[in-house]
């Protein structure tokens, strides 16, 4: 899951959330510390949704606990992306670090062109 998705996922009042939260329902879910960290930081930010870090901390961690989310290790090293502007290199990075896991890299942004994306609608 990205960032976008994980925060619609979580955030009841999120815009996306209705598609998020359909499309979570009987998923095998994967976060990794990008994601995580991405919702942790969006969450909390005073010009995003300026919620308390402790309970962002705690919607994350009752989202993980109630969807038995699997925990997936950012090992892929940087180089091996093929990014070519800095604006794609966070998309890009998570969608081969899915990839050579096997893993699809599901989000809203149908901008990232890359054949292990899953495109939420």
């Amino acid at each position: 899951m990205d960032v976008n998705l994980l925060i619609a996922a979580i955030w009841n009042d999120h815009v996306g959330h209705s598609s998020a939260d359909a499309w979570v329902k009987g998923k095998s879910l994967v976060t990794c510390p990008f994601s995580e960290l991405g919702f942790l930081r969006v969450s909390t930010h005073p010009k995003a949704l300026g919620a308390p870090m402790m309970d962002a901390r705690k919607l994350l961690e009752d989202f993980l606990k109630k969807h038995s989310v699997e925990f997936l290790a950012a090992d892929l090293p940087a180089l091996k992306t093929k990014a070519t502007r800095s604006e794609d290199l966070t998309d890009l990075y998570l969608a081969e670090l899915a990839a050579s896991n096997q893993l699809k890299l599901a989000t809203f942004d149908s901008k990232i062109s890359h054949s292990a994306i899953e495109l939420i609608k």
